[in-house]
């Protein structure tokens, strides 16, 4: 069952030691069939050196392992939360990646400071409050799901203009249209989240980059008028749309 799928949530799962962004076995990635209404994931606590295509976990939208003989992501409910309410997102990255945890332990938003950052996110990436102990007790990591999307609601952030959130006290989720584009925006979200360290480092001015930067960066990137690459070689640029807030 989703076999093709399972082999792109694998090769996905495979970039995340291979780009520093896991150590040991803290963190995992999953891919979905919008329209079978299942997801592909990896399985819980094994070890990247001896992962393989076929041990990956079909899932429901409710988190129900519908194919697979180990157990899923202990993160799984939180990864069927976000695909049952994001419902453009393809793919899904957890990691504990250090300089994103740096900023989830603090309980701040990573800023948009500079165009790297703006190449990808629209806008700072949230942090999400922290879970009380009576939604910890109650279902972890469905709750994690649920305070995500709770984020994203009360600032009405697009998440496909910002495609990742921290969580405070536990660490950053990613996403994009495809496994292997949410793991590349995991990278982006750790090289900004060190950058944005050694820049608050250097100066307490507010460094985020004015608005106008910020389009520019994004939507020569982004949406149906984008130039950058060469797929998008010939397009005209476009005026921005009004900022994620």
């Amino acid at each position: 069952m989703l076999e093709e799928l399972k082999q792109k949530v694998y090769e996905a799962n495979m970039q995340l030691p291979a780009l520093n962004l896991v150590t040991f076995t803290w963190g995992n990635v999953s891919g979905v069939d919008r329209e079978h209404k299942l997801f592909v994931i990896k399985p819980s606590g094994v070890d990247y050196d001896t992962l393989t295509p076929n041990q990956m976990v079909v899932c429901d939208f409710d988190g129900n392992v519908v194919e697979g003989e180990l157990n899923p992501s202990s993160d799984t409910p939180t990864h069927a939360y976000l695909y049952r309410h994001f419902k453009t997102v393809g793919g899904i990255v957890h990691t504990h990646s250090p300089w994103a945890v740096s900023y989830a332990a603090a309980g701040m938003d990573i800023p948009a400071f500079n165009t790297t950052a703006a190449d990808t996110f629209y806008g700072d990436i949230p942090c999400a409050r922290a879970l009380s102990a009576k939604e910890i007790d109650e279902g972890y990591e469905y709750n994690t799901g649920k305070v995500i999307v709770e984020e994203f609601t009360k600032r009405q952030i697009d998440p496909e203009a910002v495609p990742a959130v921290l969580v405070s006290q536990h660490g950053p989720f990613s996403w994009g249209a495809t496994p292997d584009k949410a793991v590349y925006n995991a990278k982006v979200l750790e090289v900004v989240a060190e950058m944005d360290y050694h820049t608050a480092q250097l100066t307490r001015r507010d460094s985020h980059v004015p608005q106008y930067l910020l389009d520019k960066h994004y939507y020569r990137k982004h949406g149906a008028h984008a130039y950058y690459g060469q797929n998008n070689a010939d397009s005209k640029q476009h005026a921005p749309r009004k900022k994620a807030e």
